[in-house]
């Protein structure tokens, strides 16, 4: 029960309401008790069962002291104005407690609505706020479909399985409660009993309500597959029609999907096996307390009259209803804390990415970045290995190499999407695992080969992640890009929605888009990760121009796949393996003739 005491911990924002709700069920409560009172003594007086009571009893607070009082009220209406006058009123104050009753019932709903949709609005922004500052490699690791289930359904599962019965975990114990004492005051020996027994149904529920929640959990990860197999589905369309896998992806899916509801199928039986479970359990309790009340009357000297046990098993009714409703809770809860460990190990996944609580602030770099006998590995083998290279101020770096050779890892570490294994990664002499991270990240922009837009307006995609820049601002960065002419072009300029992913744009429109990005953020340093190795010769004229464009007097760090946009780098380095094997000019390592020469040759052949 871990997890549910985890979820009840984001009710604490909407503590006043969640108090105001337990007051009105309180008195729901109350109400209830005082209208099963009030009928019993009103109805022996009216038809003469007992006689009129005419000394007014002192009021003290038991059930008996109660009934005694209110037998006396009633005999004061009866002598005074008739049992048909004494009929009216005894409608009409039970008329004002069942509406008190209702009105206090709604009420206590009211207030939890907040509570409910309070907590989970808490969960949903816990769980995103997590995934923003995860590291990449847990996405690596995840399926995009499974990350989706948990942020959504598995959310809402929560709502619907725990934040529904919480009302009835906080309610239903209360009601029993109340009735329970009720019960003591009448016969404490018989309600001993009861107590006895009772534990005995609740711990079967129990070992149901286990498997019930294994089995969900199950069900919940069978269900993030289905999401999984959808979302990869939609994004590769084309290939599955190109590959004619329609009927492939067809019964993959209708396989997945039939493990899923036969699954889903046993749930829902286990389930709703909950309430005729609890009620016939429920049964059998009542049939035991007969069988033992029933012997306190029969014996020879009774601790219990005949009324006033048939009374008591008139009261120990009322708390099946309670009693069944919490059953159905239990089962709902540990439905929902199967999604709640779902949702918990992705807020206790480790933030691998850590900043120091001393961390140093940073606004720029005056000298160099320098990378300093840096060894990285994602998991077991080593991506880069003992990594030495400076990359001074204004300067222009390439990085170059057959694919696997870890360009692109390298790149990852100046923003700190990873940190190295071994040696150390230096910003003006500072290690950058002492800085803070946004400071960090504040000095690159970043163009990668794939152009990360979002589903909104040109406007937004330029200005993205800053509220401090003006209209002019973005159509300067624009007209760096060399963007502006077909953002002029398009249907309603920089207000233009480009679809998901920038779907309505070209490859060369979309990348120069993350060029004025990155120009609109003015950063000192640029990380060009095969800029244009995905565009057409026309596209990449138009991007290069405006990478030039962007690099004057900026220190910048390429990916290349073609040799010839770095011609003019001021360092190339070659890497092979994860090792750096050659490192020069462009006119040096030609002069070399080593892996940089090989490499040469094989675009000019082409």
């Amino acid at each position: 029960m871990k997890k549910f005491y985890r979820i009840l911990v984001y009710i604490k924002p909407e503590l006043p309401y969640a108090g105001l709700n337990v007051l009105f069920n309180i008195l729901t409560i109350a109400f209830s008790l005082f209208s099963f009172a009030l009928l019993i003594p009103f109805l022996n007086l009216l038809f003469g069962i007992n006689e009129l009571v005419t000394v007014k009893p002192e009021l003290v607070l038991n059930t008996k002291s109660f009934l005694e009082y209110l037998n006396y009220e009633i005999s004061q209406v009866i002598v005074t104005n008739g049992k048909v006058t004494a009929l009216i009123y005894i409608c009409l104050v039970l008329m004002a407690a069942f509406f008190l009753r209702n009105l206090s019932r709604f009420l206590s709903m009211y207030f939890m609505a907040n509570v409910r949709i309070g907590a989970i609005k808490g969960i949903r922004n816990a769980i995103y706020n997590k995934l923003l500052i995860l590291p990449i490699s847990f996405f690596s690791k995840n399926k995009k479909g499974d990350i989706i289930a948990r942020v959504t359904t598995d959310v809402q599962e929560v709502e619907f399985s725990i934040m529904n019965s919480i009302e009835m975990i906080i309610r239903d114990p209360v009601t029993i409660l109340a009735y329970v004492a009720f019960m003591l005051s009448m016969s404490p020996q018989l309600t001993l009993f009861v107590l006895v027994i009772l534990p005995i149904t609740g711990f079967i529920i129990g070992q149901i309500g286990k498997s019930l929640r294994k089995q969900s959990k199950i069900g919940q990860n069978k269900f993030a597959g289905l999401l999984s197999n959808i979302e990869e589905t939609i994004s590769g369309l084309r290939i599955i029609k190109a590959f004619n896998a329609i009927d492939y992806s067809k019964n993959k899916f209708k396989d997945q999907n039939e493990d899923f509801s036969k699954l889903l199928i046993w749930i829902y039986r286990r389930r709703d096996l909950s309430s005729p479970m609890s009620e016939f359990l429920s049964s059998v309790v009542i049939i035991f307390v007969l069988w033992f009340g029933g012997r306190m009357v029969l014996s020879d000297n009774p601790t219990i009259q005949a009324a006033d046990f048939i009374t008591y098993i008139v009261v120990f009714s009322q708390i099946i209803p309670p009693a069944k409703t919490f059953a159905q809770g239990f089962y709902s809860i540990q439905k929902g804390i199967a999604s709640a460990e779902r949702i918990f190990e992705v807020l206790d996944a480790e933030e691998i990415i850590e900043e120091k609580p001393d961390a140093i602030s940073i606004s720029g770099f005056d000298k160099s970045i320098e990378y300093k006998n840096v060894y990285f590995k994602y998991e077991n083998e080593y991506i880069l290995k003992n990594i030495n290279l400076t990359i001074e101020k204004g300067k222009m770096i390439a990085l170059v190499g057959e694919s696997g050779g870890g360009k692109s890892t390298m790149v990852d570490l100046l923003p700190r999407f990873y940190d190295v294994t071994e040696g150390s990664m230096l910003i003006d002499g500072k290690n950058i695992k002492d800085l803070r991270i946004d400071d960090t990240r504040g000095l690159m922009g970043i163009v990668s080969q794939e152009s990360i837009l979002f589903n909104d307006s040109i406007y937004n995609n330029i200005a993205f992640g800053r509220k401090d820049v003006t209209e002019e601002q973005v159509v300067n960065a624009a007209k760096v890009a060399n963007a502006h002419e077909f953002i002029m072009e398009s249907e309603f300029g920089y207000e233009t929605n480009i679809g998901d992913r920038g779907v309505k744009l070209s490859g060369g429109q979309r990348q120069r888009l993350s060029i004025a990005r990155a120009v609109l953020a003015n950063p000192p340093v640029l990380i060009l990760d095969e800029a244009t190795s995905s565009l057409d010769t026309e596209s990449e004229k138009l991007v290069q121009n405006a990478l030039f464009n962007v690099m004057k007097d900026r220190t910048t760090v390429v990916i290349a796949h073609r040799l010839s946009t770095i011609q003019h780098a001021d360092e190339i380095i070659v890497l092979k393996k994860g090792e750096i094997v050659e490192r020069g000019t462009h006119t040096e390592l030609l002069a070399h003739g080593g892996t940089y020469k090989r490499l040469q040759d094989l675009q000019t052949f082409k």
